[in-house]
Formats: structure tokens, C-alpha cells, sequence
């Protein structure tokens, strides 16, 4: 009867430890099929939690609609950070490119095809204002120009360049004064004051717009 009695304990004890044996590899295999199974939709792709937001031409906050060129001009911060333009996601002129200067930096395109016409940048501190006068004359119809000042936009500026500036559709630049800060975007031909304007007198300004083409 003892020995009996020990043999099915003895056989209990077996069973239960078969139990739990089973049950082990029940739960590593359900484990392992949920590591599995998680790892595989993070490879996948199309199953990424965070997607890469779309990036609009320029940084821009939203894409400009058809027919419109995307850009953004940034002025230059006192004399220390130069001016910079991009148009279409294309940098025109900025520090990195070594096409920017003191004064008044300047962008020609073609208004038809967006293609860049001429950049150049006029000292009005120490400079003379004749070469900016007669680039000014020299822009052709249908031309988009961009505009950003850096450090003084204003000193040497006569009243000759400033008519011919707000001809390209300015309507600050008759009061532009010492080191202000100030981005334009206009055009030769145009027949209204252009939208595309703003000045700061002490912080860097930035202009991001679409213009229509």
C-alpha cells in the first residue's frame, strides 16, 4: 500500500510537472509569436507609426498652388548673418553660395520659366550708387526680382534708385533708412504696388510666398 501510495504521488507529481513543462513553451511560443509578429510589421513597409511629413518647395508651410513659383527670401541679420533666396527649392543667393554683400542684394528671373537671370549685390554704406542704377534700368519686362537688404540698404540710396525700385511695385522703399531690414519681391511691368513686402527695423525678417508665374 506504501509503495502504492508513493508511485501515485510519484505519477501526480510527473503529470503536473508535464503540465507545466506544456504550459511553458505554450507562453514562450505565444511570446515569440508576438515578438515575431511585431517586428515584422515595423519592417514592413507602409506600417512606420510616425511617416516623414511632405516637404514643400522652399520650406514652405504649404504647397503653392499651379502657376505659381514657391519662394522664401530671409534678410541679412545686422552684418553678422547674410541674406538668403530660394526660389522653386533653389538657393539663389546666400552666404553659403558667397554671392551676397552689404547693401542690397538683388535676384533677376525670368517670370515665363523661373530660370535665374542675373544676382548681384550693391554696397550703399561705402559703394556708389550708379552701378545699382543703371542694373535697375537694365531689367527687362516680365522680369520677377527679389530683394533682401543686409546690413545698410539705405545710405547711398538717391532718389533715382528709389523711383526705379518703386517702379518694380515698392511701397516702402521711399522711407527705407539705415540698417533696416527689408525683403521685396516685384516685377518689371507691374501695374499695381506687389504684395510680397515687409521691413524690421531691429529683427531678421523673412518672406515665404508664392508668385504667380
Amino acid at each position: 500500500m506504501v509503495r502504492t501510495g508513493s508511485i501515485l504521488k510519484f505519477a501526480a507529481l510527473f503529470s503536473a510537472f508535464l503540465l507545466a513543462v506544456f504550459l511553458t513553451f505554450q507562453l514562450l511560443e505565444i511570446n515569440m509569436d508576438l515578438k515575431l509578429s511585431s517586428m515584422m510589421s515595423k519592417s514592413l513597409p507602409g506600417n512606420s507609426l510616425t511617416e516623414k511629413p511632405l516637404r514643400n518647395k522652399c520650406g514652405l508651410s504649404k504647397s503653392c498652388p499651379a502657376a505659381h513659383f514657391a519662394f522664401k527670401v530671409a534678410s541679412g541679420a545686422a552684418s553678422v548673418v547674410g541674406p538668403r533666396m530660394c526660389l522653386e527649392d533653389k538657393v539663389l543667393m546666400s552666404s553659403v553660395k558667397n554671392n551676397v554683400g552689404r547693401g542690397i542684394n538683388i535676384a533677376l528671373v525670368n517670370g515665363k520659366n523661373g530660370q535665374v537671370v542675373r544676382t548681384s549685390s550693391f554696397d550703399m554704406w561705402a559703394g556708389d550708387v550708379a552701378p545699382l542704377i543703371k542694373f535697375l534700368q537694365e531689367i527687362e519686362e516680365g522680369t520677377v526680382v527679389l530683394m533682401a537688404s543686409f546690413d545698410d540698404p539705405a545710405t547711398k540710396l538717391n532718389d533715382e534708385a528709389r523711383k526705379l525700385i518703386s517702379d518694380l511695385g515698392s511701397s516702402y522703399v521711399s522711407k527705407l533708412g539705415f540698417r533696416d531690414n527689408w525683403v521685396f519681391v516685384g516685377g518689371k511691368g507691374i501695374k499695381t504696388k506687389s504684395p510680397f513686402e515687409q521691413v524690421r527695423s531691429t529683427t531678421r525678417d523673412r518672406t515665404k510666398l508664392c508668385v504667380r508665374k
